[in-house]
């Protein structure tokens, strides 16, 4: 089995920083009993110069059937019920003749975020089945300045 194929990447042979690894290849060791039998979002990952940007793509939910929050350590978690309405028909005696399309498991998926993320400001939005959830990042740290003191 190739390293692609195990869904082990070395990050420096794809020129990620390395905080970059952990939100790109987050570790599997967040796995609990409470997300056994879950699905995993895809998602692409966009990052600017003043943010981070989240795409997943979430078929026939709609805004209300998705959570999106930050818990502890600075971890993003996007959360479905799974539920979606199937459409009856308005006559009286219908029912499918074919149902190809699966209803939806739940789905979920965490992201360790990097530490200039500004948690305290997150958008998200949901249009056209694809979620989209920005995370701005903190202006870096002032750099320090090197001032000569004179001694008497």
């Amino acid at each position: 089995m190739s390293a692609v194929d195990s869904g082990v990447f070395d990050i420096h042979l794809l020129n990620f920083p390395d905080g970059m690894g952990k939100l790109v290849f987050p570790s599997r060791s967040n796995e609990t009993h409470e997300n056994k039998g879950v699905s995993s979002i895809p998602a692409d990952i966009l990052e600017t110069p003043k943010h981070y940007t989240f795409f997943m793509d979430v078929p026939g939910l709609s805004k209300s059937d998705i959570q999106v929050t930050v818990e502890e350590d600075k971890n993003l978690v996007i959360r479905s019920n799974g539920k979606r309405k199937r459409e009856d028909g308005d006559e009286e005696d219908c029912k499918y003749l074919r149902l190809e399309r699966r209803a939806p498991q739940k789905l979920m998926r965490k992201f360790r975020l990097p530490e200039n993320s500004n948690v305290n400001a997150i958008t998200a939005k949901c249009e056209n089945g694809v979620l989209t959830v920005t995370i701005e990042k903190l202006p870096p740290p002032p750099k320090s300045k090197t001032v000569e003191v004179a001694i008497a």
